[in-house]
């Protein structure tokens, strides 16, 4: 998780750097960005029968190995093809990455999977909260593509570790089961549950993707001031992970995902309202305390009703909430430069409503 919090907000730490490197507009940028959910959701998609089938380990390895050739492609890369498809490699690695490390987590914590899976999430805040700050950290030393090279070439000791643990035997040796898999899809939960995760993912990749873009291009931020954004809300989410290790266990679910709510709503607005700097800042904080929650509660009650296929029924709700991710970003691409990346904030408050209603029709779920 660790790799694919890393993997998920490298574009986002550098699409400025690439949009001025390969002399792009905005709309190029959208689709850019709509690549990475892409191969998250090939990735997403492949792994939860593969996982079932075979296991974790052999999956671990070759997902890790995407990212790396990912990250050095972007690094390395001299044309905009390379770049492209170092983006979907990414993607893909890191998609399965998230769904089968969620779906190991799941099938060895029984009776407190949304706690586990919360502080799985720790390690993905952590990922994405330490790449900024190395970037930014090492600005005045290396160029931001040669950070992250460096940053790939670090994937090798994550490879090494996985290759010496011991992982769970597969769950379905005696051959896969697609009936059951196939009618995992008409459960009003798993819908429900993946129709919240399209708005949370969309919303995730357009903080993720266009923030560090807005704050430099709307708020004429240095860029490498403008890097304390994604510092601050990936801050806030990996904190806000830690302390629901505790409060699911003490809390219902249903009470944490009203607060996450609570506070994504209030970071939307004071997004769209606030005009200056820190009010940014702490628009940011809310939003990364409210993400926290909403996808560990849906994939603990995921991994409770289905088991014996919990691969499978990861990758089906992973898969509809990045479809939500590349619809919702290569619009903002659209808007952007139709109107310009001013329009972000906006996007964000009528996703962030939009999720609420959904979340107000799912209650009879998680009473």
């Amino acid at each position: 998780m660790f790799t694919f919090g890393m993997s998920v907000i490298c574009l986002g730490s550098i699409l400025p750097e690439i949009k001025d490197k390969f002399q792009v507009n905005d709309l190029a940028i959208g689709g850019l960005a709509s690549i990475l959910p892409f191969g998250i959701l090939v990735g997403s998609l492949l792994c939860g029968p593969f996982a079932d089938k075979n296991g974790y380990k052999g999956l671990f390895l070759i997902c890790c190995s995407l990212v790396l050739i990912g990250m050095e492609g972007i690094a390395f890369g001299t044309s905009w093809m390379i770049i492209q498809l170092s983006i979907f490699l990414i993607g893909a690695g890191g998609g399965a990455l998230n769904s089968s490390a969620s779906a190991l987590v799941a099938d060895i914590s029984e009776g407190e999977r949304g706690a586990k899976l919360s502080t799985l999430g720790i390690f993905y805040g952590l990922g994405a909260l330490g790449l900024p700050s190395i970037i930014s950290a090492l600005s005045n030393y290396y160029d931001t593509f040669t950070v992250i090279g460096g940053l790939g070439a670090a994937i090798f000791l994550v490879l090494g570790l996985v290759a010496i643990v011991t992982f769970p035997e597969p769950k379905q040796q005696g051959g896969f089961p697609m009936k059951e898999a196939l009618q995992m899809i008409k459960n009003p939960v798993l819908l429900l549950g993946g129709m919240v995760m399209f708005f949370q993912s969309g919303l995730e990749g357009l903080v993720s993707n266009w923030t560090n873009g807005f704050l430099q291009d709307g708020l004429q931020i240095d860029g490498q001031k403008a890097l304390m954004g994604l510092t601050v809300h990936m801050g806030a989410l990996t904190l806000m992970r830690v302390a629901l290790g505790y409060l699911l266990k003490k809390y219902k679910d249903s009470t944490i995902m009203n607060w996450c709510y609570s506070f994504m709503l209030i970071g939307a607005f004071i997004f769209w309202l606030g005009n200056d700097f820190t009010l940014k800042l702490i628009a940011l904080a809310f939003l990364g305390a409210g993400f926290a929650g909403i996808f560990p509660i849906f994939l603990g009650m995921v991994g409770d009703k289905f088991a014996a296929l919990s691969g499978t029924a990861f990758s089906i709700i992973f898969v509809i909430a990045l479809v939500g991710n590349m619809i919702i970003n290569y619009g903002m691409g659209i808007l952007s430069f139709q109107s310009g990346i001013a329009q972000l904030p906006i996007l964000i408050v009528v996703c962030t409503v939009l999720m609420g209603g959904l979340l107000m029709r799912s209650k009879q779920y998680f009473s």
